[in-house]
């Protein structure tokens, strides 16, 4: 019975060496990777100097053009990541702070994801590699169901999302593998698929109060960051189109643009511009809250 005991212990004991070197290994290998996710070039980087930085869901991701405004003078990015929510935007917001991103103005979506104060976890997995070396995110993500699992059982994380930060985006990272997220001052424009836009349906949408966006809106407030809430464009045929006056009724500060572009031909879907799409709402946006700097 000892001897199976001492067995048994010491398999454990393998296997909790064995768990923690990987661990080591794959955070070394994301705490070099800057090129293939926006959370892993906001977290490895420091002292960004932006006039315009973007934020939202794809939404974002898909329909503002950095070019746009870098071509009249302002330095921008765009840090919109499809599929994500206010959540994570908050925690991007807070990470940019920790890196001491200087930031004069935040564009903010926010129509859609006002309807809900759940995450995403497809988006809340990339963060995960930097949970032992970030306080920020540690302070995120406390009260989440799993997030001592997480915190102290060694590669627990890696195989818990082993979907999009395991073993093959690890090798990916390793190899600095890029894929194009970070192209286009983070922009990526669609193609239009042709034929009819199928109607959205909001029926089932309705505004709430937000704590991310309460968040951002006190993050922005203490750093004097100009922030620019606004809804973004949707097909005309989308079905309850009154769900948007019903965001003003919560957040009555929140820019109206759902119909800054109507005509389908500058839709890829009911919910996404294509590429011309993207351009013409990106003009409109600039043109209502900016104007050109002087050249010098």
């Amino acid at each position: 019975m000892k001897q199976f005991l001492f067995f048994i212990l010491k398999t454990l004991a393998l296997l909790l060496l064995t768990m923690g070197l990987l661990d080591v290994l794959y955070t070394t290998v994301y705490l070099q990777s800057d090129s293939r996710t926006k959370i892993d070039y906001l977290y490895n980087s420091n002292n960004k100097d932006y006039d315009v930085v973007f934020l939202g869901s794809s939404r974002v991701n898909n329909h503002f053009v950095p070019k746009i405004f870098n071509d009249q003078g302002y330095k921008t990015f765009n840090f919109g990541i499809t599929r994500s929510r206010l959540e994570e935007s908050a925690l991007m917001l807070k990470l940019m702070m920790e890196r001491h991103y200087k930031i004069k103005t935040l564009i903010l979506q926010v129509d859609l994801n006002i309807n809900t104060n759940d995450h995403s976890e497809a988006i809340r997995s990339l963060f995960m590699p930097y949970l032992h070396q970030s306080q920020i995110i540690r302070d995120h993500y406390r009260s989440i169901p799993e997030y001592y699992e997480l915190l102290y059982i060694p590669f627990y994380r890696y195989l818990h999302y082993d979907a999009r930060v395991g073993f093959r985006e690890m090798y990916a990272s390793l190899v600095h593998k890029r894929t194009n997220n970070l192209d286009n001052d983070g922009f990526h424009p669609l193609e239009s698929h042709g034929g009819k836009i199928i109607p959205a349906d909001l029926s089932k949408y309705y505004p709430k109060k937000n704590v991310a966006y309460e968040e951002i809106k006190a993050i922005c407030k203490a750093n004097n960051i100009r922030l620019i809430a606004m809804t973004t464009p949707m097909c005309m045929s989308t079905i309850n189109r009154d769900y948007f006056n019903h965001i003003n009724s919560v957040y009555p500060e929140i820019y109206r643009f759902e119909n800054a572009v109507t005509d389908d031909k500058y839709f890829s879907t009911c919910g996404h511009m294509n590429k011309a799409g993207a351009v013409a709402f990106t003009k409109v946006v600039f043109d209502a809250f900016f104007k050109p700097k002087a050249k010098p």
